[in-house]
């Protein structure tokens, strides 16, 4: 397997911090990963050696606002879907599977929406339901541990007030390791969770973290608003095949986002599974997860 990084520069002269990793074939089929909230385009060893073993190559970018991506003041969710065009065009890729865990889950979302011709099927592990979309429906912090409600109160009271409040947050990771984890987001943490924050992906997490908030907060500030505010494309539009991953222990992005998301696009695969929480059910499953959507290629839909 082989890893490439650059810097990738767009249309409107922002700059993309992109990740190349897996297959090192060029014409192997690409899985384009979104990351969470807050990350960078940094993969975990998991995910790389899940998509590896099918012979995929792992297309991935740090967000605008992370790492040494350009921030993009004011973006919403849908706008991953006019970078992504502009990375697969500028790369030379046609078409690709595409997964996003957590704050990622939305921006997947995003592209299977916007992108029909370019996105084969879509997974969102552990994703973030749409806040406004939602207002009706879902209770949409009930569930969620402290320091969460404490983050999107912040977020709903507005930039004013995030902004300081990541800003302070920030510090507590800027050198977090594995075991730091666990006492940063000892609220957010069932047990099934704390059992992954190991040697491996406990690791590869706190050096996405350190390496997301390095200069700032900002890539998490615009994240947070991002998800509260509409997201700009219809979810009910989605025609290329979807899998929904959640876990009924988990306390980032409580389970009801996974029953609401899955209800909301009804052709949707749901798997909702009991006793798993945020990370378990990504590690824990990854290989299922992948081998899920290869298995429903866009044109399998029904």
């Amino acid at each position: 397997m082989t890893a490439t990084a650059q810097l990738l520069t767009l249309s409107d002269g922002r700059v993309l911090d992109v990740r190349l990793d897996g297959a090192s074939d060029p014409q192997a089929d690409v899985l384009l990963y979104h990351h969470g909230t807050p990350s960078s385009g940094r993969v975990s060893g998991d995910v790389v050696r899940s998509a590896g073993l099918r012979g995929l190559r792992v297309l991935s970018w740090s967000r605008p606002g992370y790492a040494s991506s350009t921030r993009h003041h004011g973006r919403s969710v849908a706008d991953v879907a006019s970078d992504t065009r502009e990375v697969f065009d500028q790369l030379g890729i046609e078409r690709a599977f595409t997964m996003g865990w957590s704050g990622g889950g939305p921006h997947a979302l995003a592209c299977g929406a916007l992108l029909p011709d370019r996105i084969m099927g879509v997974a969102s592990l552990a994703g973030v339901a749409p806040y406004q979309e939602s207002l009706e429906t879902l209770n949409w912090m009930a569930g969620m541990g402290q320091d969460n409600i404490d983050e999107f109160g912040a977020t709903l009271a507005g930039e004013s007030v995030l902004a300081p409040a990541l800003a302070a947050a920030r510090e507590g990771l800027v050198g977090v390791t594995a075991q730091g984890i666990v006492a940063e987001m000892e609220s957010l943490l069932p047990e099934v969770d704390r059992d992954y924050l190991g040697p491996g992906f406990g690791d590869d997490l706190a050096t996405s973290f350190r390496e997301a908030v390095a200069s700032s907060a900002d890539g998490w500030v615009d994240d947070d608003l991002a998800f509260v505010r509409p997201w700009g494309c219809d979810l009910s539009t989605i025609r290329v095949p979807v899998s929904i991953w959640q876990g009924s222990e988990d306390l980032m992005v409580p389970f009801s986002h996974g029953q609401w998301l899955s209800s909301a696009m009804p052709f949707a695969r749901a798997h909702l599974r009991q006793g798993d929480g945020h990370l378990s059910v990504v590690v824990g499953c990854i290989q299922e997860i992948i081998d899920d959507l290869l298995a429903h290629p866009a044109g399998s839909l029904s």
